[in-house]
């Protein structure tokens, strides 16, 4: 029989298929960039946070590991949106209002500490 007229795509006598062998391959490696692509993706608002030393480095982190363990969307949302923003740090101007205030009341000793030696000039 002669086989000159056989597609190359058919599988020949000795059994080695040249198509499967390339889809296997082609799938084993589409399956591993998706992997990589997902756990990127899932990486991004940790990046974000640390990047901009954002205090909430941890929250950012946990938000993005529940994302990526319960594939939960808004999880992931949120982590992004608390990387993105610095919340403004209310307290330290009530310290320092709090400081101010005290600064114009009377000055009390810790009865703890002892009263400081004057500088005697000689």
């Amino acid at each position: 029989m002669a086989t000159g007229h056989i597609p190359s795509y058919v599988t020949q006598a000795d059994g080695s298929d040249f198509l499967l062998t390339f889809m296997f391959i082609f799938t084993v490696g589409v399956i591993i960039l998706i992997g990589v692509g997902y756990f990127t993706l899932h990486s991004i608002p940790e990046k974000i946070a640390h990047e901009s030393n954002h205090p909430q480095f941890q929250l950012v982190g946990i938000l993005a590991l529940l994302a990526l363990f319960t594939h939960n969307g808004l999880f992931w949302i949120a982590a992004i949106l608390v990387a993105g923003f610095q919340f403004p740090d209310i307290g330290a101007p009530l310290r320092a209002i709090a400081d101010a205030i005290r600064s114009l009341g009377p000055q009390a000793q810790d009865p703890a500490t002892p009263p400081r030696a004057e500088h005697q000039e000689q």
